[in-house]
C-alpha cells in the first residue's frame, strides 16, 4: 500500500479563517425539479421552499479542466489543497431561522473554522469545518457548520454486485440512479462516485453508486421538521456508512433523533433536532 502523503500543517493552516461570499437567486424551476426529486419526502411549509433547497444553491462552477480525477474541483482555491485523495462530505448542524422564498437572491457568507488532523484506523484524516451564514436582505435565514473529511485512497476489495432487494417495505426510501443523476445535476456535484458505475465500482470499489450525503440529510431534515410540524429548527447530522443506489432505508425516529436504517439493520445516517 502507498504511503499517505504527508500533511504540511503550517501551509494548510494558512486557509484558516480564509471567506467566501457568493450569491444565487431561487428560481421557480429549481423548486420544480427539487419537489420532483424527492416528492412525498418533503416538509410543504406554506410560502417556503423546500428545506434542503438551499444546498443547490451557488455550487461552485469549475471549468472542466480544472476538476481533480474524481470529478470535484481541484484543490486549493477557498478549500485548503489537502493532499490527501478522498474527501466526503462527514455532517454538519443547521439552522433554519427564516423561510427562503421563490426570487429570494440569497447571500451565503463562508469562514474555514478549523483544520483539525487526526488518526483513523486506515491512516490519517484531515477535517476541515466550514461555517455558512446565509441571509436575504440582510437577515441571516440560515446559519450551517458543514464538516469535511479528506483519508487516503483506500484499496478497497471489490465489493459483491447488488441483487435487487425482495419485500421492499412500502414507506422504505430507495435512491436509484436517476435520483442520484438529478440531485447531482441540482447541486453541480461532479463527484463521480454518484453517477460513474465503472469509476465507483473499479476504482472505489463500491458495489454501486453512492447516494449523496446531503440527499440523505435533506430527508432525515424534512422528516424531523414533520414530526415538530415547523421547519424552524436546529439539526445536527453525521454519516455512518455508505449507502448505494437501489439499497431501500428505513426513517426511524426516537425522541429527538431520525436515523436512516438499511433493511440488515446499518445506520448510514443519524440525526438529532430541537425547535429554534
Amino acid at each position: 500500500m502507498t504511503a499517505a502523503p504527508a500533511l504540511d500543517m503550517g501551509h494548510l493552516g494558512q486557509w484558516l479563517g480564509r471567506t467566501e461570499s457568493v450569491t444565487d437567486s431561487v428560481r421557480s424551476g429549481l423548486c420544480d425539479r427539487f419537489h420532483a426529486t424527492f416528492g412525498a419526502w418533503l416538509f410543504e411549509a406554506e410560502n417556503a421552499t423546500p428545506m434542503g433547497l438551499h444546498w443547490c444553491l451557488s455550487p461552485p462552477a469549475v471549468p472542466h479542466d480544472e476538476l481533480g480525477p474524481d470529478g470535484h474541483p481541484a484543490r486549493g482555491g477557498f478549500l485548503p489543497p489537502v493532499p490527501l485523495e478522498s474527501r466526503m462530505w462527514a455532517g454538519g448542524q443547521v439552522r433554519f431561522h427564516h423561510p427562503i422564498q421563490v426570487d429570494d437572491i440569497v447571500t451565503r457568507n463562508s469562514t474555514i473554522a478549523s483544520i483539525t488532523p487526526k488518526q483513523g484506523r486506515s491512516g490519517p484524516l484531515l477535517f476541515v469545518a466550514v461555517d455558512h451564514e446565509l441571509s436575504v436582505d440582510g437577515r441571516v435565514v440560515i446559519e450551517e457548520r458543514q464538516d469535511i473529511v479528506y483519508r487516503p485512497a483506500t484499496k478497497r476489495m471489490a465489493s459483491p454486485s447488488q441483487k435487487p432487494a425482495e419485500d421492499i417495505p412500502p414507506d422504505a426510501y430507495v435512491g436509484d440512479a436517476v435520483t442520484l443523476f438529478r440531485y447531482s445535476a441540482m447541486t453541480f456535484n461532479g463527484h463521480r462516485i454518484h453517477y460513474d458505475y465503472p469509476y465507483v465500482t473499479e476504482v472505489e470499489g463500491y458495489a454501486d453508486l453512492v447516494v449523496h450525503g446531503p440527499l440523505q440529510a435533506t430527508l432525515l431534515m424534512n422528516a424531523a421538521a414533520m414530526r415538530v410540524g415547523t421547519a424552524a429548527i436546529k439539526f445536527d447530522y453525521r454519516g455512518l456508512a455508505p449507502l448505494t443506489a437501489g439499497q431501500p432505508v428505513m426513517i426511524r425516529s426516537e425522541g429527538d433523533r431520525v436515523w436512516l436504517e438499511k433493511l440488515d439493520g446499518t445506520v448510514t445516517f443519524d440525526a438529532s433536532y430541537s425547535l429554534l
